[in-house]
């Protein structure tokens, strides 16, 4: 594990698992949700996954489950790669709650065994702001290449780099080709009190052009088949998050 990856596991296992409970509820709450409509759960990544009963998935940095227990239900076999015991508890508890179930294996996607699961997978999932958590786009697709089974399917989303570089008020903060990692605040801090705040570790996280995201996925032996960009979350006229669909 680098130290990038490091950093980041010990964020990620400071109060995930009471954070995931403040926003999305009990694992038996959030699972009420989900068995109401799987595919509903998927959100605007349903349409790509129209028949997936039987295919093996595995949901990269799959963090509490909320897209890999709804897969399962539908008819995947999902195992989850992720950093954080925190995220894991919540993620099985999930899946026990909607009486099915995942595999999910804590550690770093880079030092994953290859010998155990190279061409093992019909389909990769990844969501959700993953990509600023590596420094070396190459080496990880170089990974998610080798994992995937000839005639496999990339599904990438995460968010537009752009957006990255637009504060709330809309300001453009001129640093999109900034490359050098940095430290920030770990994503769900601010669903704490400010005296409690001061106590969470930083992530280390970087910056990636989209050009930069595109080319690490040609890259390494990629075909891209579809890249499709999303506005913000209410409707704001600014690229907020892509999603790329790539073949083996």
């Amino acid at each position: 594990m680098n130290k990038q990856s490091h950093m980041n596991k010990q964020a990620w296992e400071y109060r995930a698992y009471e954070f995931w409970c403040k926003r999305d509820g009990t694992p038996s709450e959030k699972s009420i949700e989900i068995l109401r409509d799987p595919r509903a759960s998927l959100k605007k990544h349903s349409e790509y996954f129209h028949n997936v009963e039987g295919l093996n998935i595995a949901n990269i940095c799959g963090s509490n489950g909320r897209k890999a227990v709804p897969l399962s239900i539908l008819g995947a076999e999902v195992t989850i790669f992720d950093l954080s015991e925190e995220n894991k508890r919540y993620a099985l508890q999930l899946a026990d709650c909607t009486n099915t179930t995942i595999e999910y294996i804590v550690g770093d996607i880079l030092d994953l065994d290859m010998k155990k699961y190279q061409h093992h997978f019909d389909l990769l999932y990844l969501e959700g702001g993953i990509l600023h958590y590596f420094d070396d786009l190459a080496q990880l697709m170089d990974v998610l290449y080798s994992i995937l089974k000839v005639g496999g399917k990339l599904i990438l989303s995460d968010y537009h780099p752009i957006k990255t570089c637009i504060t709330p008020e809309f300001v453009y903060i001129p640093k999109y080709f900034n490359r050098e990692p940095f430290q920030d605040d770990i994503s769900y801090r601010q669903f704490f009190s400010p005296d409690e705040q001061h106590d969470f570790p930083s992530v280390c996280l970087s910056h990636h052009t989209l050009s930069d995201i595109i080319n690490s996925v040609i890259s390494v032996g990629f075909t891209l088949q579809q890249f499709d960009e999303h506005r913000g979350w209410n409707g704001e006229n600014i690229p907020w998050e892509f999603t790329i669909v790539a073949k083996k």
